[in-house]
C-alpha cells in the first residue's frame, strides 16, 4: 500500500500536501521549469550525485529509477515548454 520511495517524489516536488497515502489526491498541480529544476536538485542530494548521469551510474532501485527519469522528462518538457503539469492520481 505504502512506498517509501514515492514519498520522496512528493518531498522532492514539495508537493506532500497532494500525498493521499495510498496514491495522490487527484490534484492537477503546474510547475516552473525553475521549480523542477530545484527538484531535481533536490533528489540528487537526497542521493549525494553531481547530477542525473552520475546517479544513473549508481545502483538504484527500480522505483527511484523511475523517478529519475519521471523527473528528467517533466524537467525537459518544463524547459521547453515554460511548465509542465503533473496530476497526483
Amino acid at each position: 500500500m505504502s512506498n517509501v520511495n514515492a514519498s520522496i517524489l512528493y518531498h522532492v516536488l514539495d508537493a506532500d500536501e497532494y500525498n493521499g497515502g495510498v496514491s495522490g489526491i487527484g490534484a492537477k498541480v503546474t510547475f516552473s521549469a525553475n521549480k523542477m529544476e530545484k527538484a531535481m536538485d533536490v533528489f540528487l542530494q537526497f542521493y549525494n550525485a553531481g547530477d542525473s548521469t552520475e546517479l544513473k551510474e549508481t545502483s538504484l532501485n527500480m522505483d527511484e529509477e523511475q523517478i529519475l527519469n519521471f523527473l528528467l522528462n517533466c524537467l525537459k518538457t518544463a524547459k521547453e515548454e515554460e511548465e509542465v503539469v503533473i496530476v497526483f492520481c
